[in-house]
């Protein structure tokens, strides 16, 4: 908890972690109202599918642009502009007036979103070299700490009876903090390396890191999406069981990103990743014992696990020598968007072909994957 403190108590660590708790603020508020976005424009679930398609096209979309936009434009200044666009657009797809304009709203807020999301985590590895201190993965607590608020604000849909309005709300709970500490890192600039030629050897620890992101992003978006109908399906658990599992996933999802920087500046970010590996496996053989209890712990320490390797991977990423810290965090989060977007349904045409038993045991091979994969890692020096 000493990265949590340290944001906490300093104002110049508290306005970068704020930026990953607003992009999920405004992206769990508009995932609330997707079912009402559907009926209200009449469009059915492959139409559907569709729109949000485009959602992802926009994130990739910017990925080739966002290091040159970063280094041109500087870190911190490109940053708070994105925070800028993404609250513009996520209005823009509660107010469509029909199917093709949702489409064109979504990838406007995706493509906003994932030029945030790659500045935001250049800005604090930038910001934890600078200051020797680490609170990166505090700072993907506070995106945890985002989604739990957004899930708050589902209370508020009843009395207010109007998504535009709530999102309203939402945009503007993130504008007042932003613009509150937006000069504790807008000024900002992200250190640009001379242009070498390209080796091979710069690119092998990127293949290594961008593999780890997309397995862990996607077990991630698997188990968001798939942990109720194990519970329900596999386990035979009661009804009212059925959301504990991803409950447990969330908490100790955000508990660990809390505790990370401190348990990493005594392992270090390999070892870190290795540990969340291990207890990413032993989260996957309790799932796999089909025992409710049992799943239940299990999808926790899944949870506890994957907290940690997510940003690691991220710090590891902005530190790789010989190349810009926004080209591999780029680089990094393409690859774990695209796990993110794929994972849940490839599992999901397993489950259907073969069984939803089958789906997690290809998780838990890709826990040993994340794992073998450290010790690559490990042998290159990164």
């Amino acid at each position: 908890m000493k990265s949590l403190s340290l944001i906490l108590r300093n104002a110049r660590y508290f306005g970068p972690s704020w930026v990953f708790a607003s992009i999920n603020i405004l992206f769990g508020t508009w995932a609330i109202y997707i079912p009402t976005v559907k009926e209200n424009l009449g469009i059915d679930k492959s139409q559907l599918g569709i729109a949000i398609f485009f959602l992802a096209l926009g994130v990739f979309s910017i990925f080739p642009f966002a290091s040159s936009i970063i280094n041109r434009v500087g870190v911190g200044k490109t940053t708070f502009y994105g925070v800028l666009f993404s609250c513009a657009a996520a209005m823009l797809p509660l107010m469509a007036a029909n199917y093709y304009v949702l489409m064109a709203a979504l990838f406007l807020f995706g493509a906003s979103n994932g030029l945030t999301d790659i500045s935001m985590n250049t800005l604090v590895t930038e910001i934890e070299k600078k200051d020797k201190v680490k609170f990166m993965s505090a700072s993907h607590g506070f995106f945890s700490l985002g989604g739990v608020l957004a899930g708050m604000g589902s209370f508020l849909i009843g009395p207010l009876s109007n998504p535009v309005l709530h999102m309203f709300l939402a945009v503007g709970l993130v504008l007042i903090v932003n613009f509150r500490f937006k000069n504790q890192f807008i000024h900002e600039t992200a250190e640009e390396l001379v242009q070498e030629p390209f080796k091979l050897g710069l690119l092998k620890p990127l293949l290594l890191l961008g593999f780890i992101s997309f397995v862990a992003m996607g077990s991630e978006g698997a188990i968001v999406d798939w942990s109720g109908l194990y519970l329900k399906e596999i386990t035979l658990a009661p009804e009212t069981f059925l959301g504990l599992g991803f409950l447990g996933f969330q908490i100790t999802m955000t508990l660990g990103r809390f505790l990370g920087d401190g348990i990493n500046e005594s392992i270090g970010s390999i070892k870190l990743v290795a540990l969340g590996a291990l207890l990413a496996i032993l989260g996957y053989l309790m799932v796999l014992s089909a025992d409710t209890i049992l799943t239940i712990i299990g999808f926790a320490l899944n949870g506890l696990g994957f907290s940690v390797i997510v940003p690691e991977v991220f710090r590891i990423g902005g530190n790789v020598k010989g190349v810009d810290s926004s080209k591999g965090i780029a680089f990094i989060a393409g690859s774990g968007y695209a796990g993110f977007l794929c994972a849940p349904p490839i599992l999901g045409f397993l489950a259907e072909n073969y069984s939803l038993t089958r789906s997690f045991v290809v998780l838990l091979a890709c826990g040993f994957l994340i794992l073998l994969f450290t010790f690559l890692l490990k042998k290159k020096n990164v």
